[in-house]
């Protein structure tokens, strides 16, 4: 006797929507800045460190917009959304607030109290859209691979953070042909 033939509606969640349940999980709770378990250890966990040095990662991509805003102030309105996507990145990631969070520009790079010296920006409003474009890629591709390092809420910010870089990248890489 042949078996009858498999039912076409599947007896659990369909792959839409756990992908689309997934991606509204990161979307909620990607972007907060919510304590990991340190363990107990007396120094800062893996953790702690990861999420510093993102933290500090934004940080200075933030001044490197700056720099390219002080240099280039016809940017400002392409550039603005994308720096104020970095400066939350920086907040989620337990860092400090920055002076211009609306935003805009910081009204002198001063005013920003860099850390490190701005970096150079070159003189072509292309090129230092691709290099805003490298910046970005760059720091994405250190966040994907940090991932495998970290326990699942920084992971999933993270990722999170890392796949917003690479847009990033392609729309400054956009901007910039």
């Amino acid at each position: 006797m042949p078996y009858p033939p498999p039912s076409r509606t599947p007896s659990g969640p369909r792959r839409r929507t756990l992908l689309a349940s997934a991606a509204g999980a990161a979307l909620l709770s990607g972007c907060t800045a919510g304590s990991e378990d340190s363990g107990g250890a007396a120094g800062p966990s893996a953790a702690d460190r990861v999420r510093a040095r993102a933290a500090r990662d934004s940080g200075r991509l933030v001044e490197r917009y700056d720099a390219v805003l002080a240099a280039h102030p016809g940017l400002a309105e392409r550039l603005a959304p994308l720096r104020a996507e970095v400066v939350r990145h920086r907040q989620a990631f337990g860092g400090g607030a920055r002076p211009s969070a609306q935003g805009s520009p910081p009204a002198s790079p001063s005013a920003s109290a860099p850390v490190s010296p701005s970096p150079a920006v070159p003189g072509d409003e292309r090129a230092a859209l691709t290099e805003l474009a490298v910046a970005e890629r760059a720091l994405a591709d250190r966040r994907a691979k940090a991932l495998m390092d970290v326990p699942g809420e920084l992971a999933r910010l993270l990722a999170s953070v890392a796949a917003a870089g690479a847009a990033h990248a392609y729309l400054l890489t956009e901007a910039a042909k």
